[in-house]
Protein backbone atom coordinates (compact mmCIF):
# COMPACT_ATOMS: atom_id res chain seq x y z
CA UNK A 1 0.00 0.00 0.00
CA UNK A 2 1.64 3.35 -0.91
CA UNK A 3 1.94 5.59 1.93
CA UNK A 4 1.84 9.68 1.91
CA UNK A 5 3.68 11.79 4.28
CA UNK A 6 2.52 15.08 5.49
CA UNK A 7 4.76 17.61 6.24
CA UNK A 8 5.02 18.56 10.07
CA UNK A 9 3.41 21.46 10.04
CA UNK A 10 0.61 19.87 7.46
CA UNK A 11 0.36 17.20 9.86
CA UNK A 12 -0.41 18.94 13.02
CA UNK A 13 -2.43 21.22 10.96
CA UNK A 14 -4.96 18.29 9.85
CA UNK A 15 -4.82 16.59 13.21
CA UNK A 16 -5.94 20.07 14.79
CA UNK A 17 -8.43 20.00 12.09
CA UNK A 18 -9.99 16.47 13.05
CA UNK A 19 -9.76 17.22 16.91
CA UNK A 20 -11.82 20.72 16.07
CA UNK A 21 -14.69 18.96 14.27
CA UNK A 22 -14.96 16.17 16.61
CA UNK A 23 -15.20 18.36 19.35
CA UNK A 24 -17.99 20.37 17.29
CA UNK A 25 -20.16 17.93 16.10
CA UNK A 26 -19.62 16.16 19.94
CA UNK A 27 -20.41 12.07 20.53
CA UNK A 28 -22.13 11.45 17.27
CA UNK A 29 -18.87 12.13 15.29
CA UNK A 30 -17.18 9.27 16.79
CA UNK A 31 -20.24 6.63 17.33
CA UNK A 32 -19.70 4.97 14.57
CA UNK A 33 -15.89 4.46 15.43
CA UNK A 34 -17.00 3.16 18.56
CA UNK A 35 -19.48 0.84 17.04
CA UNK A 36 -16.99 -0.60 14.45
CA UNK A 37 -15.19 -1.60 17.37
CA UNK A 38 -17.58 -2.64 19.67
CA UNK A 39 -16.06 -6.00 22.00
CA UNK A 40 -12.34 -4.74 21.74
CA UNK A 41 -12.34 -3.89 25.28
CA UNK A 42 -13.57 -7.28 26.50
CA UNK A 43 -11.51 -8.85 23.63
CA UNK A 44 -8.55 -7.74 24.07
CA UNK A 45 -7.52 -7.36 27.70
CA UNK A 46 -7.70 -9.87 30.75
CA UNK A 47 -9.32 -7.82 33.07
CA UNK A 48 -12.37 -6.53 33.50
CA UNK A 49 -12.31 -2.47 33.47
CA UNK A 50 -14.16 -2.75 36.44
CA UNK A 51 -13.12 -5.54 38.08
CA UNK A 52 -9.45 -4.35 37.08
CA UNK A 53 -9.83 -1.20 39.89
CA UNK A 54 -10.37 -3.42 42.79
CA UNK A 55 -6.50 -3.78 43.07
CA UNK A 56 -6.73 -1.10 44.64
CA UNK A 57 -9.20 -1.23 47.31
CA UNK A 58 -6.89 -3.20 49.84
CA UNK A 59 -3.99 -0.43 49.35
CA UNK A 60 -3.72 2.32 52.88
CA UNK A 61 -2.96 5.08 50.47
CA UNK A 62 -4.62 5.52 46.65
CA UNK A 63 -4.22 8.06 44.03
CA UNK A 64 -5.35 8.75 40.84
CA UNK A 65 -2.74 10.48 37.94
CA UNK A 66 -5.07 12.04 35.57
CA UNK A 67 -2.83 12.31 32.21
CA UNK A 68 -4.14 13.97 29.02
CA UNK A 69 -1.10 15.57 27.65
CA UNK A 70 2.79 14.36 27.22
CA UNK A 71 3.59 16.99 29.43
CA UNK A 72 7.61 15.99 29.38
CA UNK A 73 8.28 13.73 32.17
CA UNK A 74 5.89 14.37 34.90
CA UNK A 75 3.26 11.45 34.08
CA UNK A 76 5.99 9.41 35.14
CA UNK A 77 8.07 11.19 37.36
CA UNK A 78 4.96 12.12 39.72
CA UNK A 79 4.24 8.78 40.22
CA UNK A 80 7.75 8.25 41.01
CA UNK A 81 7.94 10.55 43.71
CA UNK A 82 4.61 9.99 45.07
CA UNK A 83 5.99 6.58 45.83
CA UNK A 84 9.30 7.96 47.12
CA UNK A 85 7.83 9.81 49.93
CA UNK A 86 5.60 7.44 51.12
CA UNK A 87 8.11 5.30 51.75
CA UNK A 88 10.12 7.68 52.93
CA UNK A 89 7.50 8.21 55.33
CA UNK A 90 7.09 5.14 56.58
CA UNK A 91 4.46 3.42 53.79
CA UNK A 92 6.14 1.03 51.05
CA UNK A 93 5.43 0.69 47.51
CA UNK A 94 2.68 -2.09 48.14
CA UNK A 95 1.12 0.00 50.68
CA UNK A 96 0.04 2.07 47.53
CA UNK A 97 -2.69 2.12 44.88
CA UNK A 98 -1.33 4.09 42.33
CA UNK A 99 -3.01 4.59 38.63
CA UNK A 100 -2.26 6.30 35.78
CA UNK A 101 -4.90 7.17 33.45
CA UNK A 102 -3.57 7.77 30.05
CA UNK A 103 -6.33 9.80 28.01
CA UNK A 104 -6.78 12.56 25.25
CA UNK A 105 -3.14 13.31 23.73
CA UNK A 106 -1.17 11.33 26.08
CA UNK A 107 -2.22 7.55 24.82
CA UNK A 108 0.80 7.24 22.51
CA UNK A 109 2.67 6.62 25.91
CA UNK A 110 0.41 3.12 26.35
CA UNK A 111 2.12 1.70 22.72
CA UNK A 112 5.68 -0.13 22.02
CA UNK A 113 8.26 1.69 20.12
CA UNK A 114 7.08 0.27 16.80
CA UNK A 115 4.05 2.02 16.41
CA UNK A 116 5.96 5.82 17.42
CA UNK A 117 7.96 5.14 14.76
CA UNK A 118 5.31 3.67 12.05
CA UNK A 119 2.96 5.97 12.92
CA UNK A 120 5.02 9.17 13.74
CA UNK A 121 3.57 9.05 17.38
CA UNK A 122 5.96 12.03 18.19
CA UNK A 123 4.45 14.35 15.55
CA UNK A 124 0.81 12.91 16.15
CA UNK A 125 0.87 13.74 19.88
CA UNK A 126 3.32 16.41 20.20
CA UNK A 127 5.62 14.50 22.50
CA UNK A 128 9.55 14.98 22.04
CA UNK A 129 12.22 12.53 22.82
CA UNK A 130 13.78 13.51 26.05
CA UNK A 131 17.32 13.21 24.25
CA UNK A 132 17.24 14.65 20.84
CA UNK A 133 14.02 17.24 21.95
CA UNK A 134 12.64 16.21 18.25
CA UNK A 135 9.37 14.49 18.11
CA UNK A 136 10.05 10.47 19.19
CA UNK A 137 10.10 7.89 17.31
CA UNK A 138 9.87 5.78 20.21
CA UNK A 139 8.34 5.70 23.28
CA UNK A 140 10.93 7.27 25.63
CA UNK A 141 9.61 6.15 28.74
CA UNK A 142 8.99 2.09 27.53
CA UNK A 143 12.42 0.27 29.10
CA UNK A 144 14.42 3.21 29.42
CA UNK A 145 18.26 2.85 29.24
CA UNK A 146 20.17 3.20 33.27
CA UNK A 147 20.84 7.58 33.17
CA UNK A 148 18.24 8.56 30.83
CA UNK A 149 16.10 10.54 33.05
CA UNK A 150 18.39 13.31 35.72
CA UNK A 151 16.08 15.66 37.91
CA UNK A 152 17.83 18.42 39.36
CA UNK A 153 19.11 18.32 43.48
CA UNK A 154 17.87 14.60 42.99
CA UNK A 155 20.13 12.75 40.35
CA UNK A 156 19.42 9.74 38.02
CA UNK A 157 15.49 8.48 38.36
CA UNK A 158 14.15 5.23 37.03
CA UNK A 159 10.22 6.45 36.04
CA UNK A 160 10.48 4.43 33.04
CA UNK A 161 6.87 2.25 32.73
CA UNK A 162 8.10 -0.98 33.25
CA UNK A 163 10.00 0.43 36.33
CA UNK A 164 6.31 2.01 37.74
CA UNK A 165 4.96 -1.39 37.26
CA UNK A 166 7.39 -3.19 39.07
CA UNK A 167 6.29 -1.25 41.73
CA UNK A 168 3.06 -2.02 41.68
CA UNK A 169 1.98 1.33 39.61
CA UNK A 170 -1.12 0.60 37.07
CA UNK A 171 -1.40 2.16 34.35
CA UNK A 172 -5.07 1.81 31.27
CA UNK A 173 -5.77 3.98 28.48
CA UNK A 174 -8.99 5.77 26.91
CA UNK A 175 -10.95 3.39 24.61
CA UNK A 176 -12.32 6.19 22.80
CA UNK A 177 -8.85 8.13 22.19
CA UNK A 178 -7.27 5.28 20.74
CA UNK A 179 -10.47 4.73 18.35
CA UNK A 180 -10.26 8.31 17.25
CA UNK A 181 -6.89 8.88 16.73
CA UNK A 182 -6.48 5.42 14.82
CA UNK A 183 -8.74 6.60 12.38
CA UNK A 184 -6.98 9.47 12.17
CA UNK A 185 -3.50 7.71 11.21
CA UNK A 186 -5.66 5.83 8.97
CA UNK A 187 -6.85 8.97 6.67
CA UNK A 188 -3.51 9.91 7.11
CA UNK A 189 -1.82 6.47 6.01
CA UNK A 190 -4.51 5.77 3.26
CA UNK A 191 -5.17 2.79 5.58
CA UNK A 192 -8.29 1.09 7.29
CA UNK A 193 -9.50 2.25 10.74
CA UNK A 194 -10.50 -0.94 11.65
CA UNK A 195 -7.40 -2.80 10.89
CA UNK A 196 -5.42 0.31 12.72
CA UNK A 197 -7.08 -0.04 15.77
CA UNK A 198 -6.49 -3.42 16.30
CA UNK A 199 -2.34 -3.11 15.58
CA UNK A 200 -2.81 -0.60 18.46
CA UNK A 201 -4.17 -2.74 20.46
CA UNK A 202 -1.97 -5.45 19.94
CA UNK A 203 0.70 -3.42 20.92
CA UNK A 204 -0.23 -2.00 23.72
CA UNK A 205 2.46 -2.39 26.08
CA UNK A 206 1.74 -5.30 28.22
CA UNK A 207 -0.36 -5.01 31.61
CA UNK A 208 -1.77 -1.56 30.44
CA UNK A 209 -5.55 -1.99 30.84
CA UNK A 210 -7.98 -0.47 27.95
CA UNK A 211 -11.14 1.51 29.53
CA UNK A 212 -14.28 2.18 28.27
CA UNK A 213 -12.98 6.22 27.83
CA UNK A 214 -10.16 8.26 29.87
CA UNK A 215 -13.11 9.79 31.84
CA UNK A 216 -14.81 7.02 32.99
CA UNK A 217 -11.39 5.50 34.29
CA UNK A 218 -10.61 8.15 36.32
CA UNK A 219 -13.55 8.33 37.84
CA UNK A 220 -14.32 5.06 39.14
CA UNK A 221 -10.68 5.45 40.35
CA UNK A 222 -11.78 8.27 42.41
CA UNK A 223 -14.83 5.81 43.36
CA UNK A 224 -12.63 3.43 44.65
CA UNK A 225 -11.05 5.94 47.22
CA UNK A 226 -8.29 7.03 44.77
CA UNK A 227 -7.43 11.03 45.55
CA UNK A 228 -7.63 12.79 42.19
CA UNK A 229 -4.44 14.64 40.88
CA UNK A 230 -4.41 15.86 37.13
CA UNK A 231 -1.28 16.00 35.24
Amino acid sequence: MEKHDLPQTSRRGFIGSIAAGTTALGLSAIATPLSLHAGTIQNNNADDPDAWFDKVKLKKHRVVFDVTEPREIMPFAWPKVYLLTNQATGSQPKDCGVVVVLRHNAIGYAFVDDLWAKYKMGEMFKANDPKTKAPSVRNPFWKPQPGDFQVPGIGPVEIGINQLQDNGVMFCVCDVAMTVFSAVAAQMNNGNAADIKKEWVAGLIPGVQVMPSGVWAATRAQEHGCAYISV
